[in-house]
């Protein structure tokens, strides 16, 4: 193939397969999305490129420029993580999916195209098709996280004693520093189904929907 169509391939298979997973992202509305995608994966595609040309202009065996590009994606990365106005940490798999990407545009700017073919399908199913059933084990496991809004801090006692009659455990309860001087008893609270009966048949919902028609409780719901 000519090797300017060649360039011009490996540039539209890096920005494409990089808008595949940024219009999944940004369809689901995380804080990176379509452009951002696009332009990790293009660049590194073309950090690729350049190290392959200088690789066989100067003999270097170092692909230095495919190191700072992944190192600079890690970094974008991180900064896509952050904490909520509920104290949970958001952006994770954000942050993984475009390390990832980096690592594709990397395949594609080497030539690897099977590879990163199967490595773009790979993560497409596993961040579109996955979540479902992540969430289905995560509503029926022993163990989660409330954020609970009490209407006074003194009807925290109360709610730990209605709790322990239903058969939850408290493993740990913390008031919500991002609520710390609004004059709201916000807390973040663990908790650990220990009852047999809720482990056979009770979910999160349904146990947080319980709790949540106590009268003292302004507002509760599960934590990420």
């Amino acid at each position: 193939m000519n090797e300017t169509l060649l360039v011009i391939l490996k540039i539209a298979l890096s920005a494409v397969a990089g808008g595949i997973v940024g219009w999944e992202r940004a369809s689901k509305r995380h804080s990176a999305g379509l452009r951002t995608f696009m332009v990790v994966t293009l660049g590194t595609c073309v950090c690729m490129m350049l190290d392959g040309y200088l690789s066989g202009k100067l003999g270097s065996t170092l692909y230095l420029l495919s190191a700072a590009s992944i190192i600079a994606v890690s970094s974008l990365a991180v900064n896509s993580i952050f904490y909520s106005a509920k104290n949970q940490i958001k952006g994770l798999t954000t942050s993984a999916t475009l390390w990832v990407c980096g690592i594709i545009g990397l395949a594609i700017g080497s030539g690897s195209f099977l590879t990163a073919g199967i490595a773009l399908a790979g993560l497409y199913i596993t961040i579109s098709l996955m979540p479902p059933i992540e969430e289905y084990l995560k509503n029926h496991c022993n163990h989660f996280e409330v954020q609970l809004e009490l209407t006074s801090a003194a009807s925290l006692r109360e709610f730990v004693a209605v709790a322990r009659k239903l058969g939850l455990r408290i493993d740990e309860i913390e008031l919500n520093p991002a609520y710390v001087n609004s004059g709201l008893s916000v807390y973040s609270v663990a908790l650990t189904v220990v009852s047999a009966e809720l482990k056979k048949y009770k979910t999160h919902k349904e146990i947080i929907s319980a709790l949540g028609s106590l009268e003292y409780i302004n507002h509760i719901e599960e934590m990420n």
